[in-house]
């Protein structure tokens, strides 16, 4: 495989899907696709929601990329395939592992980047409608949270 195009296509990809997931949590999620994303803002006792169907809608393209690319020799292709799966991964890990704890690997934490995006979170989280939600990246997150939290560490509350 021809590592120097792939591996800065893939650099690359995993940076621009920080804003792909962003337009797509705000127009998609909270969209026309809202029906999926809802009960991810409500309490439920299932481990799997609705929301998950998600994964399905980057993973497929992400897999179809890598497959195809690499069959055709397309490594522009096959890089934002693995763009697509790196993000998806560190998806995983932040939102699901990280931010909502479905998995018990990482529950205590005093990073400053870990409580300020789970709080980034947790203030789009609470608004439970699809309107007027705030904070719909994942890996960067706005001034004003990270100002909180500094300003919580500096009072000692964590």
């Amino acid at each position: 495989m021809n590592w120097i195009i792939t591996i800065p296509i893939t650099l690359v990809t995993f940076l621009l899907m920080e804003g792909i997931t962003w337009a797509t949590h705000k127009f998609v999620m909270h969209g026309f696709l809202w029906y999926l994303h809802e009960d991810h803002h409500h309490p439920h006792k299932s481990f799997f929601e609705k929301n998950d169907a998600f994964f399905l809608i980057f993973a497929i393209p992400s897999w179809l990329c890598i497959m195809l690319g690499l069959q055709a020799q397309n490594y522009i292709a096959a890089g934002i395939g693995f763009g697509i799966a790196m993000y998806g991964f560190a998806y995983f890990l932040v939102h699901d592992v990280v931010i909502h704890q479905r998995f018990k690997w990482f529950t205590r934490s005093n990073s400053v980047y870990i409580r300020t995006i789970r709080w980034a979170h947790k203030m789009h989280h609470k608004q439970m409608a699809k309107d007027d939600s705030e904070s719909f990246g994942m890996l960067y997150v706005a001034k004003k949270y990270w100002d909180k939290v500094k300003a919580d560490k500096a009072r000692n509350v964590f």
